[in-house]
């Protein structure tokens, strides 16, 4: 889905369809306004799982390091 700004009127892409955002009814304009708050949201929660990814493995790489002078226990095999 994606909302295209021409000089013109705007036009809605759906599913390889192409439509004129403005003679649509205001009940799917609404759906498209709430498309595209959804894309936004999803674009920033994917932004924010990457970034705690990168946190957690800086993380794990400083345990790492510093468990690499304190004697673990032996296997309980």
């Amino acid at each position: 889905m994606a909302p295209e700004n021409s000089e013109q009127n705007p036009v809605l892409t759906f599913e390889g369809k192409r439509y004129d955002l403005n003679a649509l009814p205001d009940e799917l304009k609404e759906l498209v306004r709430g498309m595209q708050v959804a894309d936004a949201q999803l674009r920033m929660h994917e932004d924010t799982l990457k970034v705690l990814a990168v946190g957690r493995q800086s993380m794990a790489m400083q345990l790492n390091e510093r468990l690499k002078d304190i004697t673990p226990l032996p296997d309980g095999n």
